[in-house]
């Protein structure tokens, strides 16, 4: 029997403090993995990869909550496929 994983590249523009940290939390609360990091116009990319229940609940948080003090303008997947393996073994913040 196969797990369905499913990975997404995301970017989000965001306005406050400590948001990947946040994100990081809330990966780990769910069991995802990947990555997120800064970029130099202000928004925060990543990859996430986990089950899909999982994967649709990081999305809402992404879209939604965010860190404390945050202002998510816009939160966009793209590259959404199943895949039968995890990629990364734990999900990081790139620097």
């Amino acid at each position: 029997m196969y797990i369905y994983i499913y990975i997404i590249s995301f970017v989000s523009w965001i306005i406050g403090v400590f948001f990947r940290k946040y994100m990081h939390k809330r990966a780990e609360e769910l069991s995802i993995k990947g990555w997120c990091m800064n970029t130099k116009m202000g928004t925060v990319i990543g990859r996430i990869e986990g089950e899909k229940t999982k994967i649709e609940e990081m999305k809402y948080w992404l879209r939604n909550t965010g860190s404390r003090g945050s202002k998510i303008d816009k939160a966009e997947f793209k590259d959404e496929e199943e895949i039968l393996q995890i990629n990364f073994p734990n999900f990081t913040i790139k620097k």
